[in-house]
């Protein structure tokens, strides 16, 4: 199946009628002054002749090469190639509370970023484990199911926001539960679950659902966001408020959250407004027991551009060498945006130095050990 990297490109195809439409207008615009001139036969005898028959072969050629080159320029690719590795990690299940009381501005700019940029920032610590993301308020569904590829990870978490889940409220024992089911059968004793929230339940039992994610080898470790005084809430332009007319406050529920962290044999932490308290919890994370897995990656895809590319010069030489007209002489003048386009297609191998230099990066990267930065270098050459 047929991949294009910059599938934008193809859309120069959509030029081509408007090149017969032009051409059109300029032969018909041509025998109009003519026709000024006095009688049009006459006057053909008197120019150097042009065969307009010639003019649309011509055009034919070119359109054709035109077509290849667009379509050289999208880079299509071939043959994803797929290789397995066997890496040592962890499981790391990621939850993170997107309910309304999230949107309270204890950090810049407000708790659910503030938990997104830290998430990311430990994205990029991650070697050789496993990541998930789940979201939740009044209920929780996964995110991103248990992955390796921190790029899309990345993409995934970009996408949250507190309309992520129709239903509010704040369910951890949900959200805790979620987590579990999302871990693969063979991590046993590598699993962690990463509770991120103000820890303010009001639905169900996070402190038994921290016990059963013990019972499966699991710990959970909680991120506390927020604080003590509280803050109001702003939705839509205004600060929420409650049935009866008042302001609504959110404040950080720390006692919940150390209790979950000890029911699941794990650590809570205080987010903070400059260090977010991540480290922390995966410095404990890296003492857990790596499990060994197999994982598949892309290594390259099979460059067709340049069949593509030598297709139009064929087109575009043909082009050139069809003369309609008989002063030769200035053949070579008309054409040289021609010469412009084939020197620029002479060049064209530029595309394939572009990914044969991310794929090195991506070999040297896994060479070294850092699999994540080989796995977004291969990604790079692809995309």
């Amino acid at each position: 199946m047929i991949h294009f990297a910059q599938a934008q490109y193809l859309l120069l195809v959509f030029l081509i009628p408007f090149f017969f439409l032009v051409y059109w207008m300029m032969l018909r615009a041509r025998k109009r002054r003519v026709a000024k001139f006095g009688d049009p036969e006459l006057v053909d005898r008197l120019a150097p002749h042009r065969s307009s028959k010639k003019g649309w072969v011509k055009l034919v050629f070119y359109s054709i090469a035109f077509f290849f080159f667009a379509v050289g320029l999208a880079r299509p690719q071939i043959g994803a190639t797929l290789k397995k590795q066997e890496v040592n990690g962890a499981e790391i299940m990621i939850a993170l509370d997107v309910s309304n009381s999230m949107l309270a501005e204890d950090y810049y700019p407000n708790r659910l970023e503030r938990a997104k940029l830290a998430i990311s920032k430990l994205v990029d610590r991650l070697q050789e484990d496993r990541i998930g993301l789940v979201v939740f308020a009044g209920q929780s569904f996964v995110q991103l199911p248990i992955t390796t590829d921190y790029v899309s990870a990345k993409i995934f978490l970009n996408t949250i926001s507190t309309e992520s889940i129709p239903v509010q409220g704040t369910a951890l024992g949900d959200a805790v539960l979620t987590c579990i089911k999302s871990f693969s059968p063979d991590s046993e004793n590598s699993r962690a679950i990463i509770l991120i929230t103000d820890g303010e339940n009001h639905e169900d039992d996070p402190v038994q659902a921290a016990k059963d994610a013990t019972t499966v080898g699991a710990r959970v470790f909680c991120v506390g966001v927020g604080s003590a005084e509280g803050k109001p809430i702003p939705k839509d332009g205004e600060l929420m408020k409650d049935k009866d007319g008042n302001i609504v406050v959110t404040r950080l529920d720390e006692k919940t959250l150390r209790d979950v962290a000890m029911a699941g044999n794990g650590l809570y932490v205080r987010a903070g407004t400059s260090e977010f308290g991540l480290n922390p919890i995966i410095d404990e994370i890296r003492d857990m027991e790596a499990k060994r897995y197999e994982n598949v990656v892309f290594e390259a895809y099979d460059e067709q551009y340049m069949y593509f590319f030598g297709i139009a010069l064929f087109f575009l030489l043909l082009e050139f060498l069809v003369n309609n007209r008989r002063n030769r002489r200035k053949l070579f003048m008309e054409n040289k945006v021609v010469v412009i386009i084939v020197a620029m297609l002479l060049s064209a191998p530029v595309f394939g130095q572009v990914d044969k230099r991310e794929v090195r990066a991506g070999n040297r990267a896994y060479k070294d050990g850092d699999f994540q930065q080989a796995e977004i270098d291969f990604k790079r050459g692809v995309l």
